[in-house]
This record gives C-alpha cells, sequence and structure tokens, in this order.
C-alpha cells in the first residue's frame, strides 16, 4: 500500500466502500470512486469528505491511471471501469483485503456477525469502548448517529466491525468475514439469506461455522441463544461461547422488559444474578438483544456495567434504522433498511409498541436480491399483514429474476387481503406518492421499507403531503397495539 498513493473505489457509495473510502483518505491517500449511482445517506457523507463520486460508470473515470483499484462486491464482469481495469493491467484488490492488510494489523479485532441487527449492535459497541474512553477504531455498515460517521480511526488497541456474509469480489466468492481473522465474534441470527449466492440455509450455516473456525482459542464468542442455525454454526468453536437471549440457560439474560412509548429498559442478568440496568431510547425487542449482546461483549472486555449503562442510555440510532425522516400535519414517515420477513416482522411490532393506537402504513419496495425473489413470498406477506395499510412497489429490476423465480407482488397483496388487512401494489414510487399521499391523515405512521433509495420517495412524499395542506375534516384512524 505505500507504494499506492491514488486509490480508485469502483462502487464507492456502498456503506461499507464509502467507509473505506473515508479511511483511506484519514491514512493520507488520494481517492476517487464512481457509482452508478449515489443517494444519502453515502453521497452526503462522502461529499463531506471531499472525495468525488463520478456517475454513472465509465473508462474516463479511472483517469489519471489510479495506482490501486478496490473492487465492489457488487461489480461485476461487463462493468465498463472493471473491463478497463483488466485489459490495462491496474492493480486491483477487494474492500475486506485492502482492510485487513492496511488497518487490521496489530489491532484486536472484534466482529460482530449474523443475519440480522449486525449494523445496530456494531455501533451499539463501539459507543461502548468510545464511552468507556478506549477510543476504538470502528468500521460499520451504516452512518452511526453518535459518531455522523461509518467509521473511525482510533488510537486505542481494538477495532470493532460489521462482518458481513455477503461475498467479496467478482474474484473472491467466500463472505468478507472471512478476511477479517476476529479475536472476538457476536453472532445475532443465522438465516437464509442472500438467496444470489447461497443456495440453502445450509450454505450459509457452513460461512458461519467457517467464521466460529477462526477465533483463537483465547478469544470469545457471543452468541443469540435461539434457533438450532446458531447453534450448529458455534458447535465447534474452540474457544469460550457465551449465549445471551430469553433462554433459561444463557450466560446473559433481560428481564423486566418494558417497552414504552418514548424510551424501553430492561434487567440484565449474568447467569442468575443481576448485572446492570439499562435503558435507551431505541424501540423493540430485536434492539434490546442487540443492546444486550453489546454489553456483555463489552464487560468481557473489562468495561464497568455503569459506564455500558451510560453508554446505552445515550445511544442515538444508526441511519436508515427506524429513523424519523419527516413530521408531516401528525403525519410521522419513517425510513427503515429492513429487507426480510423476519426484520421487517420485527420492525413493525417495534412500531406498534412506540406508536401505539395509530394507523400504520407499510410501503415496501422489494429491492434486495432475496426478497426479489418468491423464497419467502408467505412470510413476506405475514410480516407485512402486522401494518392496517400495505403498498408494494414492483419488483426492483425485476427483469434480473427469472419469471418462475420472481417475487408475484400481486399474490402477496391477494394474501394480505385474506388476512383481513388493506393491501395494494403500485408501480413505482411516483405513483404511490399520487396514490396514497391524498389517504394519509394527522395520526398515521408511514414505515417506509426499502434498502436502496426507493425512487427519491423519503423526499418526495413530505413535500407532497405539506401540499395538499389543509387537510379536509376527516376522522383519524386508530388501531390499538398488538
Amino acid at each position: 500500500m505505500k507504494t499506492h498513493r491514488h486509490i480508485h473505489l469502483i462502487g464507492i457509495c456502498g456503506t461499507a466502500m464509502a467507509s473505506l473510502a473515508g479511511m483511506l483518505v484519514e491514512r493520507g491517500f488520494q481517492v476517487s470512486g464512481s457509482d452508478a449511482a449515489a443517494y444519502p445517506p453515502m453521497s452526503d457523507f462522502l461529499a463531506s469528505l471531499g472525495i468525488p463520486v463520478a456517475q454513472p460508470f465509465a473508462a474516463r473515470n479511472l483517469q489519471p491511471r489510479p495506482d490501486l483499484v478496490v473492487v465492489g462486491n457488487a461489480i461485476s464482469r461487463g462493468n465498463v471501469e472493471l473491463e478497463q481495469v483488466l485489459d490495462e493491467r491496474i492493480p486491483f484488490n477487494s474492500l475486506p483485503a485492502v482492510l485487513h492488510d492496511e488497518f487490521l494489523r496489530g489491532k484486536e479485532v472484534l466482529v460482530v456477525a449474523g443475519t440480522h441487527g449486525k449494523t445496530t449492535t456494531t455501533s451499539m459497541l463501539s459507543w461502548i469502548f468510545e464511552v468507556a474512553g478506549m477510543h476504538p477504531s470502528f468500521l460499520i455498515g451504516g452512518i452511526a448517529e453518535n459518531f455522523e460517521r461509518s467509521f473511525q480511526l482510533g488510537r486505542g488497541q481494538y477495532f470493532i466491525l460489521e462482518g458481513d456474509e455477503y461475498d467479496t469480489a467478482f474474484f473472491d466468492k467466500g463472505p468478507k468475514f472471512l478476511h477479517y481473522f476476529p479475536d472476538a465474534v457476536i453472532l445475532t441470527s443465522v438465516e437464509f439469506d442472500h438467496a444470489d449466492i447461497y443456495k440453502d440455509l445450509e450454505a450459509v450455516e457452513t460461512s458461519f461455522r467457517r467464521l466460529v473456525n477462526l477465533v483463537p482459542r483465547r478469544g470469545r464468542i457471543l452468541a443469540f441463544d435461539t434457533g438450532e442455525s446458531i447453534t450448529r454454526s458455534v458447535a465447534r468453536a474452540f474457544c469460550p461461547v457465551e449465549r445471551y437471549g430469553p433462554g433459561e440457560q444463557a450466560s446473559w439474560r433481560a428481564v423486566n422488559l418494558c417497552l414504552d412509548t418514548e424510551r424501553t429498559s430492561w434487567s440484565l442478568l449474568r447467569g442468575e444474578r443481576p448485572w446492570a440496568e439499562l435503558e435507551f431510547e431505541l424501540a423493540g425487542d430485536y434492539n434490546v438483544w442487540n443492546a444486550t449482546a453489546a454489553a456483555a461483549m463489552a464487560g468481557s472486555y473489562g468495561i464497568r456495567p455503569d459506564v455500558i449503562a451510560r453508554a446505552l442510555a445515550s445511544f442515538k440510532s444508526v441511519k436508515r434504522r427506524l429513523e424519523v425522516k419527516a413530521e408531516v400535519s401528525g403525519i410521522t414517515i419513517i425510513d427503515d433498511f429492513a429487507h426480510h420477513p423476519t426484520a421487517i416482522s420485527a420492525t413493525l411490532n417495534a412500531l406498534r409498541a412506540r406508536y401505539r393506537g395509530r394507523r400504520l402504513w407499510a410501503i415496501l419496495e422489494p429491492r434486495s436480491n432475496t426478497l426479489r425473489r418468491n423464497i419467502f413470498q408467505q412470510q413476506l406477506a405475514k410480516s407485512l399483514a402486522l401494518a392496517d395499510e400495505v403498498v408494494i412497489a414492483a419488483v426492483f429490476k425485476s427483469e434480473s429474476i427469472p419469471e418462475g423465480e420472481r417475487l408475484d407482488v400481486n399474490r402477496v397483496a391477494a394474501e394480505i387481503v385474506s388476512r383481513g388487512q388493506r393491501a395494494r401494489v403500485l408501480a413505482d414510487a411516483a405513483e404511490i406518492i399520487r396514490v396514497c399521499s391524498p389517504e394519509m391523515r394527522p395520526g398515521d405512521v408511514v414505515a417506509i421499507l426499502s434498502n436502496g433509495g426507493f425512487g427519491g420517495i423519503y423526499e418526495s412524499l413530505p413535500e407532497r403531503l405539506k401540499s395538499l395542506r389543509p387537510w379536509p375534516l376527516a376522522r383519524v384512524e386508530t388501531r390499538s397495539s398488538r
């Protein structure tokens, strides 16, 4: 790396790629990047760092010729910049390999992995270490609001990072987290996901077993105490394994859980003994388990319970995780990254508890590689039926999914209707805004679920709602929480 002064990132607007770009800038490298489309929050984040982002992909973006190109895992053969890199024999590598070689060597590496919850848990753990004065480095797959960024190069010995099970690059189809050689691991969940690269649940479990196999004997693993998949994944660990969760045999348990309309609180037990009284502003019992995992890991590194409690009490959240984007005349618009039926259920249940008695909308863009397929079609309908009003957009880039494998959004909507809920399919963000905004009333909570930009709906919907004032007189629908 010492000879590579100019580094170009293809696919720079991915959360991890943008974070690596920032870290490279802090290390003194000249950094440029390109992407098909840039949208907040990562586009704003890169702009704040002064990193130029070229759009769209083009061979000219590689002028002047960089010393090294980092190829994002979403980039495939046929991409014009990648083809130029190969034709000109410009040196290239993957994000995880650069991260390991340049930043992880010599650090105590703590990896948070799992199908769900890893971004928030990594943010919580990083904030606890920060409040404890341990000056951690971290890399998170989102913008942690306490730091207002997704990475930090601290002077302490610990590097905390989100371990993604998705593949590494077009030339390395193994999971990213296998490059990180962790000293400790939090394993939040193991479910089938990423249907474009994993054949089945067994293949997913195999990846997590390989991660577990990298942890040295002196290390530690904290694993959620629910699900046979997690149990199988940690069964052959060489280091101590502690479980956290609701089970009576769990080493770390949350009791006296209170999900209030403004705060969440619980008591944390270690074994059978009270260990800490914890609370924060976040909604949802899944965030309690995220925080319990972070607290347990921090405690294993000698951080006192009172410091952990103080850190969690001041923890904000992560961008695009139950993020309130706007409040317009009593209508609350929520942005959430949920793109798996399990995550969608958790999100909607959390909103039910937080906004009790208010009409709940779920507006979904089927965009992830898993959700665009029909693998979870029935589970998706069940999850979305937790809302009062369900709106489903057309499958994102549906033409790239074979018809026999493609999610049938009309069948999903019909299944929701058969469960006694309102559901409809609308083509895109523009049609959703045109049709639904006149129907929204003060008191409504609108959850927009997507792992992408969703046609700018986050900005356009509030503007449209503002233009519809004053409201016609109408009864505001309410519903008791489930």
